[in-house]
């Protein structure tokens, strides 16, 4: 039951950097979260298979640096996608 816990950091990490991050425009309001929370809980769930107990710190902290080591990056990379796909699109339609 405490991966549930490790999705719900995911999450509510996903958000902050969602709101951090510029160009919110070019991404959904979900995105952020949904890579944060599957990827605390991938990583969370690597860890208890891998034989890691849930009283040591290595699964807390894993729920706490994966998040932002793989959602930062992800929405970066995204936004940058999405703005060059815009402009490509204006310039092939002759708008702007």
């Amino acid at each position: 039951m405490q991966i549930l816990i490790a999705f719900i950091v995911g999450a509510v990490i996903g958000i902050g950097i969602h709101f951090q991050l510029h160009q919110r425009l070019t991404r959904g309001v979900a995105l952020a979260p949904m890579i944060g929370a599957v990827s605390a809980g991938a990583a969370w769930a690597l860890l208890t298979w891998l034989g890691v107990g849930v009283d040591t710190p290595w699964p807390w902290l894993a729920a706490l640096i994966v998040p932002i080591v793989v959602t930062y990056p992800a929405i970066i990379i995204t936004s940058r996608v999405r703005v060059a796909h815009d402009a490509r699109e204006k310039v092939r339609l002759g708008i702007g």
